[in-house]
């Protein structure tokens, strides 16, 4: 029995070390593709602002845009579309000295920091985000929760710095096949079992007992359903449609999606 447990804590002990070299290398290549998103995005807003000027929208701009846009996505894949070329102008805009945008955060994190109109509070965020080393949902989470507000308000700061740790702990490291930007950064297509769930694959192993237990009317239309709203991406594990209703049905406990983002789905 001593020799048996002598064994498994040897293969453990084997596993654990070689799986920190594993995450070790996630890390550094989610960092480095994230450092060159945001120095060629910053760079992209930068030439579109000089390009285009003070009014993208305008009709000049408009069709600048829209050429660089078709080229681009052809050449380079689908992260190049006419609303993601404003949100690069955006960021260029919001961090215009391009040493104020920190190598140490993530294209996602900055397209949550741009939405900030507040240019105070927006530098506050990024500074904290870059000093408590903040995942992208411990971002959002402080954003929607009014973490400036809440802190400049408190007596007891370190209570309410801590409390994301606890309600949005941080993950022991980013999946770089998650980010839906890093995918469209290096082209590379969207797989639905990057995203897989155990629940959603139990469903789908038995999805004809499923439906049946629906009840009346409902068929299977997709997993994974991909959505973009205002340059955020959100994924729907599973869409039915009850034709009997006349409507989709989406099964929401797997993940959030905005109201704007269901009265769209088409």
């Amino acid at each position: 029995m001593e020799e048996l447990t002598k064994s498994e804590n040897s293969q453990e002990n084997a596993y654990q070390s070689i799986r920190g070299y594993v995450i070790e290398a996630q890390r550094q290549v989610y960092s480095a593709v994230n450092t060159a998103m945001v120095s060629a995005y910053w760079n992209i807003g930068k030439s579109i602002y000089e390009f285009c000027g003070e009014n993208d929208r305008a009709a000049y701009g408009k069709q600048i845009l829209q050429y660089i846009s078709e080229k681009l996505t052809v050449e380079f894949g689908n992260g190049f579309s006419v609303r993601n070329l404003r949100n690069m102008r955006q960021f260029y805009l919001a961090f215009p000295i391009r040493q104020t945008a920190s190598a140490e955060l993530s294209w996602s994190h900055y397209q949550l920091l741009m939405r900030i109109t507040d240019e105070k509070a927006r530098d506050f965020y990024e500074q904290e985000a870059i000093k408590s080393g903040w995942s992208v949902r411990q971002l959002e989470r402080q954003i929607n929760t009014m973490y400036y507000k809440r802190i400049l308000a408190s007596r007891d700061k370190e209570s309410v710095a801590a409390e994301i740790q606890i309600t949005e702990p941080k993950p022991e490291y980013e999946r770089i096949i998650k980010d839906p930007y890093v995918l469209e950064f290096l082209d590379l297509p969207a797989n639905e079992h990057y995203y897989e769930s155990t629940l959603e694959q139990a469903l789908i192993d038995h999805l004809q007992k499923f439906l049946l237990e629906l009840g009346r009317g409902f068929s299977f239309v997709a997993r994974q359903k991909h959505f973009n709203v205002d340059g955020r991406h959100f994924y729907i594990d599973l869409v039915f449609y009850n034709y009997i209703l006349k409507c989709f049905v989406l099964p929401l406990d797997f993940y959030y999606v905005p109201p704007k983002a269901i009265l769209s789905f088409e």
